[in-house]
């Protein structure tokens, strides 16, 4: 039995599956997230390996057979700073962080980013690893000096757990990997001025790497030395294989903390003069990419106007039933992350804002304005992603039927729902499987979807709304200052 954990930024998940792709054993606990002064996110990679631990223990004792083999995916982006035995150097740093806003703008203006996406199809954003990197080398040099490895969550947990340093390719993909060779472009790192810190970039793992659990990584789960690990592909590409992903021109939309929309390619080509942004991800598949549109808004964003209204997340669905398609003329801009925009245009300074606003503006309306605005944000993001297929969707954003239903209006299009949550999971257990050896029936995986169809008296609708979204998206681009 195949253990999926899928490592997120604020909850840890394990999940066991039986040949139908059914759970039949899961377990979660949260992760601590620190936002400190000045857009800062960071996490403690003790405190998230002990999450691992905790889940993957508990659903061990479920089980009525052994734990055959674990598969890890989760969070990317960010840096995650270790030593050789796997200690971190620094707190972990959030691909959230808003620390190197300034490092991002200053690379827009001298064409740095331009540069870089040319090379590699990868914009970049204030939380990626290359920015996080540029700052604290200015400013914290003594950091990466102490460091043996700068990776990202899924790598830092493999090392505790099997004492190995390497890298999954989807990880590496953002920003410095070629996607069509699976290798390290040196001219964008030399661009980002990190050639002298080439060596903290581990080598990908080939395609269908299995690893072993250690004593250290064995003690702290339970589970024998020697057990098969997979890690990778991270949450984003895995989500995308969990959900049912697999022809050219499907894509995935994920609502969670992160709006990330995907669309499945085997054409490693991308146009070198777009807007730098967005993500070109290997997957475990030498032949298929994913253009991955990540977008920062998400929901973070339903956290904070329950917040700012004094309502809880069960009051959203009778809120978006309430007011009508169009929230009654208030039209927002979603952007509420501290360290901006990242796809499908890269913007550190970028903020949202509500407008038609009036003494008869409620609650509803807001709430209805802000979902809008934010499955106008997918729209974009997929128009820039190249959707052409089938749309899949996940997240916690999915739960809601109405915000679910505001999606598929939005896009024009049917949305297809896996059955059963944990798609990441899903996705990480079903790529362990084949690198085992064991793989899984994908169509039998899939039977048990369903769909929501956009319902055609919306559509239209909502096509004047884009145009509105795209409007003033054009003026706020104008006005934003970090």
């Amino acid at each position: 039995m195949i253990v999926g954990v899928d490592i997120g930024t604020s909850l840890t998940k394990a999940v066991v599956f039986d040949d139908d792709g059914s759970s039949i054993a899961s377990a979660c606990t949260p992760s601590e997230v620190h936002h400190l002064p000045g857009g800062r996110v960071e996490q403690d990679l003790d405190q998230v390996a002990g999450t691992v631990a905790t889940v993957v223990r508990e659903v061990a004792a479920a089980l009525p057979e052994p734990v055959s083999a674990l598969a890890l995916t989760g969070q990317g982006d960010g840096l995650w700073l270790r030593d050789e035995a796997g200690n971190a150097v620094h707190p972990a740093i959030s691909w959230l962080d808003g620390r190197a806003n300034t490092v991002l703008a200053k690379w827009q203006a001298d064409g740095v980013t331009t540069e870089v996406f040319r090379r590699t199809g990868s914009g970049m954003f204030p939380g990626c690893t290359a920015a996080i990197m540029s700052y604290l080398d200015t400013h914290e040099p003594e950091v990466l000096d102490r460091a043996a490895v700068a990776g990202y969550c899924v790598d830092a947990v493999l090392q505790r757990l099997t004492g190995e340093i390497t890298v999954d390719v989807s990880d590496a993909s953002l920003p410095f990997l070629n996607p069509a060779t699976r290798s390290y472009d040196d001219g964008a790192i030399e661009a980002c001025g990190l050639g002298h810190r080439r060596s903290l970039f581990a080598k990908p793992a080939p395609a269908k790497s299995v690893f072993r659990l250690d004593r250290r990584g064995a003690a702290l789960l339970g589970l024998p030395v020697g057990l098969p690990v997979t890690a990778g592909p991270f949450d984003l590409p895995a989500s995308a294989i969990g959900a049912g992903v697999r022809k050219p021109g499907d894509g995935i939309l994920t609502a969670g903390t992160t709006l990330a929309c995907q669309v499945l390619t085997t054409d490693p080509a991308f146009d070198p003069e777009a807007e730098p942004a967005g993500m070109f991800l290997c997957t475990p598949d030498e032949h298929e990419y994913l253009h991955a549109m990540p977008a920062m808004v998400g929901t973070a964003g339903i956290d904070w106007v329950c917040e700012l209204l004094g309502i809880s997340v069960e009051q959203i669905d009778p809120l978006l039933a309430s007011s009508k398609p169009g929230a009654r003329g208030v039209r927002a801009l979603p952007f509420l992350s501290v360290s901006g925009e990242r796809a499908p245009f890269v913007d550190a300074g970028a903020r949202a804002q509500f407008s038609g606003l009036s003494l008869e503006t409620g609650r509803a309306d807001l709430v209805r304005a802000l979902c809008e605005s934010i499955a106008y944000a997918a729209r974009h993001c997929f128009e820039a992603a190249g959707l052409s297929g089938q749309l899949y969707a996940c997240g916690g954003g999915v739960r809601s039927p109405e915000w679910l239903q505001i999606f598929a209006d939005v896009l024009g299009r049917p949305v297809v729902i896996p059955s059963d949550p944990g798609v990441g999971a899903r996705g990480a257990v079903l790529t362990a499987a084949d690198a085992l050896g064991t793989p899984y029936d994908r169509d039998r995986w899939a039977a048990n979807s369903r769909t929501v169809e956009a319902r055609p008296e919306n559509v239209a609708d909502y096509e004047r709304g884009y145009a509105d979204y795209q409007a003033s998206l054009s003026a706020a681009r104008g006005l934003w200052r970090l």
